[in-house]
């Protein structure tokens, strides 16, 4: 009975709101807190994060499979003389990203428990303030909030990098990824102001409904897109992304490549395709072509790497303009390959700088130069890495297996070219990968110093062991997402 009561809360009310509003009031309760009850902080920001992990999960029990439809849908009116609502709902594509955020941020404030000693009530509203602006970006339904999202997210992100990053370069690395990020998102306002005056609404659902003609179309899809490839990142304005994740704390890297890197393709999947089909038709050979240079391309940079954080940086450079080419496939297979493997990316390359983390807390260096023989001391992170290491490189089994599988075969009914090309950047990623486990984790150890550091603690295998589970969960069982996947963009993708 109390279970029953329980739900019947939830169904009562809008459970989506009410993780917002609770996120919301969360941070303000910390912000209340005086600075020096370090310890009641850091126990009540994992308290609170805990608490809407586990919401969102009570979200996705209660979402209805079966409906095809946005479902926690409510219009809260802001401008409304304007036609401009505060709108929520999401479908299943965009509540495994909600899904996503929620379960990583817990994870970021155990990785950093003792790694941030100073300014730690700071920066667990930073990391809370990140969470709320991202499950904003993925339930909301105006352009209009969504820019306002979207670009928020670029605060908390700049003073984490600016203030807790590791090195002297940290504050160049906070603006290069602040000026690329806004430059882009400028010009997508523009696209914005346009849609309005055109249409005088701001509503995705409506907009989706809506035909513009074929000039229109190019114009806006190359104001929209302009800043999603930043946010990709793309070739030639993925350098930001490495700066970043060098400099930014441990958990900075796991928000950056387990979340933030999914908004631009999240933003081609809600507004590009639904709304400009004919440009996406239209610049589908460029963006193949910038693709598939930016798989070769990122692939081959990673080989030279010898920064631990860069490598598997530029890695994720690859994989994402990976994910960017089924979106272009014009077909169910590809775009459904696209989406799982984002997903798939936010959970291995988040365990990989995971461990690039905890390699970093033992040894003060990220270069892979003054590694070797962690097998002998580190057996446990070594298998734990390994894991991650052969589901980076699309192992069978393995989570990214099954969305770059996907993605392939999408992209070979289109255009075997594309296919047999894209794929050369698997082949590169096992070269890169085996080599980098190679160096790390076998060989003679450097220096004798490196003997007195234990393997993994009982925290840091608590947080690594459901990233692994999910691996090999993802990998072996992945109708479960794709189910829901395949429904919601059958009712919301229309393929071009």
């Amino acid at each position: 009975m109390n279970n029953l009561s329980f739900f019947n809360f939830f169904y009562s009310v809008n459970i989506l709101v009410f993780i917002i509003v609770l996120l919301l009031f969360f941070i303000i309760s910390l912000i209340m807190i005086p600075s020096y009850k370090i310890i009641l902080i850091k126990k009540l920001s994992l308290f609170f994060s805990g608490i809407i992990f586990i919401l969102t999960l009570i979200l996705w029990i209660m979402f209805n499979n079966e409906i095809g439809n946005y479902v926690y849908a409510v219009h809260l009116p802001w401008l409304s003389s304007f036609n401009i609502y505060y709108s929520l709902g999401i479908d299943g594509i965009s509540i495994f990203f909600i899904i996503l955020t929620s379960f990583l941020i817990p994870i970021c404030m155990m990785i950093s428990w003792n790694a941030i000693s100073y300014r730690v009530k700071e920066y667990m509203i930073m990391l809370l303030l990140t969470e709320f602006f991202l499950i904003n970006v993925f339930s909301v339904l105006d352009l209009f909030f969504f820019y306002i999202f979207f670009e928020s997210i670029l605060i908390p992100m700049f003073i984490i990098i600016g203030v807790w990053g590791s090195r002297q370069r940290k504050i160049h690395a906070a603006y290069q990824f602040f000026f690329y990020t806004l430059f882009g998102s400028i010009i997508m306002l523009i696209g914005i102001i346009v849609i309005y005056f055109n249409t005088g609404t701001t509503d995705i659902q409506v907009l989706a409904q809506t035909e513009f003609s074929e000039m229109r179309q190019i114009f806006l899809w190359l104001s929209f897109f302009c800043s999603f490839a930043v946010k990709v990142p793309m070739l030639p304005v993925h350098i930001w992304l490495p700066e970043a994740h060098v400099e930014a704390p441990t958990a900075g890297s796991v928000i950056l490549a387990g979340v933030l890197l999914k908004l631009g393709t999240y933003g081609i999947i809600r507004f590009m395709i639904p709304m400009f089909p004919y440009a996406m038709i239209y610049f589908t050979p460029l963006v193949f072509t910038m693709c598939v240079i930016a798989i070769i391309y990122s692939s081959a940079t990673t080989i030279r790497q010898i920064d631990l954080k860069k490598i598997i940086a530029y890695s994720s450079v690859a994989h994402m303009n990976f994910a960017l080419l089924g979106l272009f496939t014009n077909n169910s297979m590809g775009i459904e390959g696209s989406l799982f493997l984002l997903l798939g990316h936010g959970v291995v390359s988040s365990g990989l700088f995971l461990c690039i983390g905890i390699l970093y807390d033992r040894y003060h260096t990220r270069n892979i130069l003054y590694y070797g023989g962690l097998v002998q001391t580190m057996p446990i992170f070594s298998i734990i890495f390994l894991i991650f290491s052969l589901a980076n490189i699309g192992f069978p089994g393995t989570v990214n297996f099954i969305g770059e599988f996907l993605v392939l075969v999408g992209t070979f009914k289109l255009n075997t070219t594309v296919a047999f090309l894209s794929a050369t950047g698997m082949v590169l990623g096992a070269v890169y990968v085996i080599w980098l486990y190679n160096r790390l984790v076998f060989g003679q150890i450097r220096f004798n110093y490196f003997k007195k550091f234990l393997d993994v603690n009982r925290r840091e295998f608590n947080l690594l062991l459901p990233l692994v589970f999910l691996v090999f969960f993802m990998g072996i069982y992945p109708i479960v997402f794709l189910d829901s996947i395949n429904l919601s963009m059958n009712n919301y993708i229309l393929l071009y």
